[in-house]
């Protein structure tokens, strides 16, 4: 049976994918976005999309109104970390702030499930490898903080107003729908597997390695990179996965890779060379970041993209084939 559902953000990189899944098998779907960083051309044929501000309270109260629905999916979110170390009053508003309100427009609308998207920055000084959903939360970042700051309000909705969540803590989000109809594209773009991709095409130059002094094997940060179709998978299992209680998952394929094997893969995939220098560590970066994902591979999940070359080869073809992004 077809269910309704609200996707906040979901113009965006990993929204649109949910958006795409929850549409093709039926089910209807509304977008809210402000398109700063969502594109509209992402939005499926069929999909409403209203843009507009979580900020503007008005709003977001007619939109909800105008139910029932059967879940919140909030994918809305400012989300680089070196920015929010230069913001941190403009992350902890507009993420928290912007987070909390809707999650109270929800309660008061009547909306029983809310999904949150989620991030490893929580455990940015964590050295366990892979890293457990119970392990200490720690931001290093008010990018980090500000998520925090939402699984906790999510927490106190459940207790007092019974509200179901799902907490999902996306490690590194990359790759691209293999139909070729969505992918990345940031504007600026601040993600290391497309800025490796565009600096083989020659679209910018060479690339800026942070950090050549960690403790990791060649001594650049280490990533685990889990494919965005991927992701989107895990967001459906974790809706049914709440008839059971609240959902805290780390999503990850549990397998980290340095900065450097990313420019490796990437040039195994294209074969062309990717020029690059290396520069100081940016302020938030933790090390190594793995996730370990057996919560979620306990319901089932189980990542199709697994390999690093599988997820840069989808990245690069949307790429490749999309110059200007969604502005082709």
């Amino acid at each position: 049976m077809s269910r309704r559902f609200l996707v906040t953000g979901g113009a965006g990189f990993v929204g649109s994918h949910l958006v795409d899944a929850l549409h093709r098998r039926g089910d209807a779907v509304v977008v809210f976005d402000d398109l700063r960083t969502g594109h509209a051309a992402s939005v499926p044929d069929g999909v409403t999309l209203i843009e507009g501000s979580l900020a503007d309270a008005a709003l977001v109260n007619r939109v909800l109104a105008n139910g029932p629905w059967d879940a919140v999916f909030h994918f809305a979110a400012l989300s680089q970390v070196g920015e929010s170390m230069r913001e941190p009053l403009r992350y902890l508003i507009e993420n928290a702030g912007n987070g909390m309100l809707l999650i109270d427009a929800c309660i008061r609308h009547g909306v029983r499930r809310f999904v949150l998207s989620s991030t490893a920055a929580l455990f940015a000084t964590v050295t366990d490898a892979p890293i457990p959903e119970d392990a200490t939360i720690d931001p290093a970042s008010a990018y980090g903080d500000s998520k925090w700051m939402i699984e906790r309000a999510l927490h106190w909705a459940s207790q007092v107003h019974g509200m179901r969540y799902a907490r999902l803590r996306y490690f590194n989000a990359a790759g691209a729908d293999p139909t070729g109809r969505l992918g990345e594209d940031h504007r600026p773009e601040s993600h290391l597997i497309p800025l490796v991709i565009d600096t083989a095409l020659g679209r910018r130059g060479a690339l800026d390695v942070f950090g050549a002094d960690y403790p990791t094997p060649d001594g650049t940060a280490v990533r685990d990179y889990v494919h965005v179709c991927d992701l989107a998978e895990a967001h459906l299992l974790a809706l049914e996965a709440m008839d059971q209680g609240d959902v805290t998952w780390n999503l990850g394929n549990g397998a980290g890779h340095s900065v450097l094997q990313v420019i490796e893969a990437v040039e195994r995939v294209s074969g062309l060379p990717v020029p690059y220098r290396m520069a100081d560590r940016r302020a938030g970066d933790a090390a190594v970041l793995v996730a370990a994902s057996d919560r979620a591979q306990a319901a089932g999940w189980r990542p199709r993209f697994a390999e690093l070359d599988d997820i840069v080869r989808t990245a690069f073809q949307w790429r490749k084939a999309h110059p200007s992004g969604y502005g082709n």
